[in-house]
């Protein structure tokens, strides 16, 4: 029990900030005469109580807490979240049921943006801002998981941005919990100007609000089911893809920035590397769908930037039907949903840095079957790479890969077609959003599917937002012994 406690104790601190927040969509919805206001009211005082119990009954147990506690701590915390961020959903008078209400907060908290609900121009005001909500907690969540979490526990190659150098000058903040306070802020500000940007360009402010945070979050959820596509604004989708970018890149590096040393965020490889992906997929894509569709390049190349950043950046917000570009366009999408952004940032997927750490690998491999008795080291930002990070990065490349085909492999059991199965395994896993085909493709729905696939896709989802070895390696033998 006392391996639990300090885990107990953190969890019921964050249910308890869960439940505050939860009054916030229901003081909008007893503004606009929503009856739903009472439902999170119902909600926040449920979780508030749960959690400040799970708090006053374990506190005094924090302490310093373990490499085993911490990863449980991540499952642990994330898991309760979801659940009881669902209960809004499950009560409110969508009447959505559980499955999908647990599908639909999964998806928010884990930035996704993959969404059951059909009919979002009609729905309550207050849920609608939940949903946006739960994704701009989720980003912070996410950055401050990369940076003060990840790291430690060395899950797929994260150990290269660790916080603690020997070099003091590679220091950003003296601690990492000044660094997370400084993110949040930064986090919020980023949201705030969004907004402000979003409601000179047209928006409402209902709309600027929650757009704003699904956009810096990279998460995709709109207030409408035409997406981004429903406002027709080329000043909008600018807005959007500007700061889609700006989710995607590392935060520590805009800290930095901020202080000063702007140098680190042109120069940072990783950095470069997702511009020159994002502008040749951009450029591509338009031109090849002016060859098939026979539109102006600039039309073309306003459709392409706008989808494929989304995509990229695993954002999921859609001003296109993707699939009707063609058959070429549409695979294109499928494998770039895996790419992702910059390690901590928002973002989902691979990581470019993790693409970075194998190429490296694999030059390195090469010139030594050229030339037997050369010494060569693979580079990450002109720094030697530790082997344990290359074997790390394998490691998590063939798990990500492996957990995707048996993800793939179960939505087809239970009788997806090809194409909706693979698509939705990816873009669970990826944390993307939208998928593939008329069902679940940028104009579809994951509503049709059975509750079964609901339940895999929100595992994909956890699994693909912890980076897979920190939930995995609780389901190991050895993880449990004292």
């Amino acid at each position: 029990m006392q391996f639990f406690r300090p885990i107990l104790l953190i969890n019921g601190i964050l249910l308890t900030t869960l439940g505050v927040f939860m009054l916030v969509p229901g003081l909008v919805d007893l503004a606009m005469g929503n009856p739903d206001w009472k439902v999170f009211l119902a909600a926040a005082t449920v979780t508030t109580f749960v959690g400040a119990a799970l708090g006053i009954s374990n506190w005094g147990f924090s302490g310093d807490i373990t490499l085993r506690q911490a990863f449980a701590l991540t499952t642990f915390s994330w898991l309760a979240a979801v659940t009881f961020a669902a209960l809004p959903f499950a009560f409110s008078e969508l009447g959505m049921g559980f499955t999908n209400a647990f599908f639909e907060s999964m998806s928010g908290l884990t930035t996704t943006g993959s969404t059951i609900i059909v009919g979002l121009d009609t729905a309550p005001p207050g849920l609608l801002l939940w949903r946006a909500l739960l994704q701009w907690l989720g980003g912070i969540g996410i950055i401050v998981m990369a940076i003060a979490i990840l790291p430690m526990l060395q899950v797929g190659g994260m150990q290269i941005f660790r916080l603690e150098s020997s070099d003091s000058s590679q220091k950003i903040l003296p601690r990492a919990k000044q660094i997370a306070v400084s993110i949040i802020v930064l986090y919020v500000g980023f949201s705030i100007v969004c907004a402000i940007a979003y409601g000179f360009a047209g928006m409402s402010g209902f709309d600027a609000i929650t757009h704003a945070m699904t956009t810096i979050a990279t998460g995709g959820f709109s207030t409408h089911d035409s997406s981004m596509g429903g406002f027709d604004s080329i000043s909008i989708e600018l807005i959007s893809i500007v700061f889609m970018v700006v989710g995607s890149l590392p935060f520590v590096l805009y800290l930095q920035a901020i202080r000063g040393k702007v140098g680190p965020l042109y120069r940072d490889s990783q950095v470069q590397w997702f511009f020159a992906t994002l502008a040749t997929l951009v450029f591509l894509l338009a031109l090849y769908q002016m060859q098939k569709t026979s539109i102006e390049f600039s039309e073309a190349l306003r459709h392409s930037a706008f989808n494929v950043t989304s995509i990229l950046t695993g954002t999921g917000y859609a001003t296109e039907n993707y699939m009707d570009w063609g058959t070429f366009a549409a695979i294109t999408m499928f494998c770039i949903m895996f790419i992702g952004g910059c390690a901590g940032s928002t973002t989902c997927g691979l990581k470019i840095f993790r693409f970075q750490v194998i190429f490296a690998a694999l030059r390195v491999q090469i010139k030594r079957m050229i030339h037997p008795h050369g010494v060569f080291f693979p580079r990450y930002n002109n720094q030697k790479i530790n082997p344990d990070v290359v074997s790390s990065v394998a490691s998590y490349f063939f798990l990500f890969f492996a957990c995707f085909s048996a993800l793939a492999l179960g939505l087809s059991l239970l009788g997806l077609d090809t194409i909706t199965a693979f698509s939705s395994a990816g873009t669970a896993i990826a944390n993307v959003g939208p998928g593939l085909g008329d069902i679940v493709g940028p104009a579809g729905s994951f509503e049709p599917l059975p509750d079964a696939a609901k339940w895999l896709m929100s595992a994909g989802m956890l699994l693909g937002r912890l980076e897979l070895f920190t939930v995995l390696v609780m389901f190991t033998p050895g993880f449990w012994r004292i």
